[in-house]
């Protein structure tokens, strides 16, 4: 009988077919969410897709001259205008009968902020782009300042916890609701921490003609204040309380959600995070700030029916899950 030819890891790894649109060796912190939702989207993109990226933490880190971590054709934009540029470049391989595929990468302050002007009028005009929101929920990168995505009570440089308020005193925009309003073919939202569902909705979205989003939630370690190993956990955690519902629209209509088995209390996710850290001061503030939270998290789950009816293969318990033998739900 013949043997069978042993291979090395190296070698494994080297026959896999997997493309690689963000190349290792890049400048990100730690544990960066950002660097890993924006690999997992380039994975599932493919080869045959050039890139508009606004100012921001994936862009510094990713092309620090002389060098570049991207392996696709790669366009730096201004903060405020990478759907503007997405529009053009979709317009001029479309005037050239390319097929190639546009993707527009930005953070929550090129999203929510500085970039939704030019934003609105790519998704209004239809253009067949698909447009990233890597969700980090601040201004990372110049210095961790409140943004429209900063959530409700989270402390940063600009809305600091103190005598008159625990930390921002407003709510986080909801970004997707807005978008959905542009009657656009496909939105969603989704977590590096169900990397499999983050894929399939890339794939999805690269599929649809005409305008598609996808918000994506990247912890920052050095923002939100946590270990960068603990990133993973962070995420699912924001998910399983219901303050991220992970959730799929058409044309303005719900047409899918990540069911969450065992809901667990917004405080499992606060307290690993020293952005939240006043919140567990003994101060009466602090106490109705927590109570506020939850409010808001019980609201999605209802909202959105996320509270799952029995165990599922796609809830937030199975969903990326990999069960070997016995009792698949044990």
């Amino acid at each position: 009988m013949n043997e069978q030819p042993v291979y090395s890891l190296d070698t494994l790894r080297s026959r896999q077919p997997r493309f690689r649109g963000l190349e290792s060796g890049h400048r990100a912190c730690q544990g960066c969410g950002e660097a890993l939702a924006a690999r997992l989207t380039t994975e599932a993109a493919g080869p045959d897709v050039v890139v508009a990226n606004a100012t921001g933490c994936l862009e510094v880190f990713s092309t620090p001259w002389p060098q570049s971590a991207w392996r696709l054709p790669w366009v730096h934009s201004v903060f405020g205008n990478v759907a503007a540029v997405a529009a053009g470049m979709e317009a001029a391989l479309k005037q050239q009968g390319r097929a190639t595929q546009v993707v527009a990468f930005a953070g929550d302050g090129g999203t929510f902020d500085i970039g939704f002007q030019a934003l609105s009028g790519m998704m209004e005009r239809g253009h067949n782009v698909l447009f990233v929101c890597f969700d980090n929920e601040a201004y990372m990168n110049t210095g961790v300042q409140r943004s429209g995505s900063t959530p409700h009570a989270a402390m940063t440089t600009t809305s600091p916890p103190g005598k008159v308020r625990m930390g921002k005193r407003h709510m986080k925009k909801d970004i997707l609701s807005i978008i959905a309003a542009h009657h656009i073919p496909y939105a969603a939202t989704a977590s590096v921490a169900y990397t499999s569902d983050l894929r399939k909705k890339v794939r999805r979205a690269m599929d649809t003609e005409g305008a598609s989003f996808l918000q994506i939630h990247s912890p920052c370690p050095l923002g939100w204040g946590h270990d960068g190993a603990a990133t993973i956990e962070v995420a699912r955690l924001a998910v399983q309380t219901g303050l991220f519902p992970i959730i799929e629209m058409e044309r303005g209509e719900l047409i899918g959600t990540l069911p969450i088995r065992e809901p667990r209390p917004v405080s499992d996710y606060l307290r690993l995070q020293n952005r939240f850290r006043h919140l567990f001061a003994d101060d009466y503030r602090a106490r109705k700030e927590l109570e506020h939270l939850q409010a808001i998290a019980d609201r999605n789950i209802e909202r959105f029916e996320l509270r799952g009816i029995r165990p599922e293969s796609y809830d937030t318990e199975g969903a990326d899950t990999v069960h070997r033998g016995g009792d698949r739900w044990a």
